[in-house]
């Protein structure tokens, strides 16, 4: 159903909305619980994505983890939604603590190497691609910079 809404105001329907929840968490200040996945392809290109709300600049999938939902299941469900990539040999490889607006976040964070070409369904997602490691996009998010700073110490141990 809700396919049938232009793309274009279904992005201004999710700026909206990405206002009213930053809103709301500041006035209540939930904890929240969330996922990232950092994915490479075989060739080991990261892909990043730029939503059609917030900062503008690049990030690794994210998202929300559902009530009863597992956190690896979750990963799998945002990499699919926002990518249409499916993730293979998931691993989580930490956990952070982030707070957003007020809220505390305890994001679980994932590598994953992907299969598919990555592709923006121009409503929440306007962007996704491989880059490769030497030249990421700018600008990256703070938390997307924390996110592969976690994977690079995580590649160094294993």
């Amino acid at each position: 159903m809700l396919r049938l809404i232009p793309p274009a105001m279904h992005r201004l329907l999710y700026r909206a909305a990405d206002r009213g929840r930053t809103a709301w968490w500041r006035l209540t200040k939930p904890a929240l619980q969330g996922v990232a996945v950092i994915a490479t392809d075989l060739q080991g290109q990261l892909l990043l994505i730029r939503l059609s709300y917030g900062s503008g600049g690049w990030n690794v999938p994210t998202g929300g983890v559902g009530k009863n939902e597992q956190p690896d299941v979750a990963a799998r469900r945002e990499l699919q939604e926002e990518t249409g990539c499916d993730a293979h040999s998931l691993k989580l490889i930490g956990i952070q603590e982030d707070v957003l607006f007020g809220a505390e976040n305890t994001v679980h964070v994932f590598a994953a190497k992907v299969s598919g070409m990555p592709r923006a369904d121009m409503r929440e997602v306007i962007d996704a691609r491989f880059f490769p490691m030497h030249s990421l996009p700018e600008p990256l998010t703070k938390t997307t910079r924390r996110r592969l700073a976690l994977w690079a110490e995580h590649s160094k141990q294993g």
